[in-house]
């Protein structure tokens, strides 16, 4: 989880913690602010996830679209059922499970 360190800024001018130049009107409010390495931390954790995403996106994808030819059907669900289960095995290390 990430920390969040509570900060005033002006909302007049923007200033947070050190001087800026001032308009002559500020005004202090409560602004959530966190720390560059935990943002970025944050990014690139949401990028992970939007792939594993959009892998198992395009399994469904493939899922929904699949017409198994007559007599096919049982053919193709093992199939299906393979590539999700290789999907599931590839997403689980991807996300460090064992």
């Amino acid at each position: 989880m990430t920390d969040y360190i509570q900060v005033w800024q002006c909302a007049g001018c923007g200033r947070i913690e050190a001087p800026q130049p001032c308009i002559g009107i500020c005004s202090d409010r409560k602004v959530l602010m966190v720390a560059l390495d935990e943002h970025e931390r944050a990014l690139a954790q949401s990028g992970e996830l939007q792939e594993r995403i959009d892998a198992l996106r395009m399994l469904l994808t493939r899922f929904v679209g699949a017409s198994p030819r007559a007599g096919g059907w049982e053919r193709s669900w093992k199939l299906l059922q393979e590539q999700a289960a290789q999907a599931l095995r590839h997403d689980a290390c991807r996300a460090g499970e064992t």
